[in-house]
């Protein structure tokens, strides 16, 4: 008798535990918990140059949930910077625009800080391709020239990822947009 109700009673708890979760998933995320991002972009990672350039690129940028329409509300920073021999310079972006796809972002941003002469206030655009050991990047001042000359570049543009990341080094993350078509 001890054994059947001990059996009836697991059983219970066991029914019980599956109609609460499954009443959890369905209904989504707990009440105080925010909903999933639209999309970011986040990460830091090194360029392979056989010259043996420092280059450098980080990213911290996201499209919040409440403006998954409009990839032009995205908020954020990203920095870069390329050295070669000791000279070179380094340049900081406040993002205006985000979009991911799969694992692919492009992000642009107008340069806030920056030690080359001329490029705060122009816009510059990064693309990154998260393949996890092997990301790829790309930017918009490999076909306009040094982000400090050129046009105004709009925003959302960037060239394809043609740069390898360096071995030991990239830990880029995508998260993909999912706009409401």
């Amino acid at each position: 008798m001890k054994r059947r109700t001990t059996t009836a009673a697991l059983c219970a708890a066991l029914l019980l535990t599956a109609v609460t979760t499954g009443a959890a998933v369905a209904t989504g995320p707990h009440e105080g918990q925010p909903p999933r991002e639209a999309a970011a972009l986040t990460g830091t990672a090194g360029l392979y140059r056989s010259a043996g350039d420092d280059i450098t690129f980080a990213f911290d940028a996201h499209l919040a949930a409440e403006h998954r329409d409009d990839p032009l509300e995205a908020t954020g920073t990203f920095e870069f910077s390329h050295y070669l021999n000791g000279e070179g310079a380094r340049a900081k972006a406040e993002v205006d625009c985000l979009i991911t796809g799969g694992d692919v972002a492009v992000v642009t941003g107008v340069v806030t800080d920056s030690d080359l002469p001329g490029a705060e206030g122009r816009r510059v655009g990064v693309t990154v391709h998260d393949l996890g050991r092997h990301d790829r990047l790309g930017y918009s001042w490999a076909a306009t020239g040094s982000p400090a000359e050129g046009g105004e570049l709009p925003r959302c543009v960037s060239s394809a990822p043609f740069e390898k990341v360096a071995r030991g080094t990239g830990d880029f993350r995508v998260v993909p947009w999912q706009p409401r078509l």
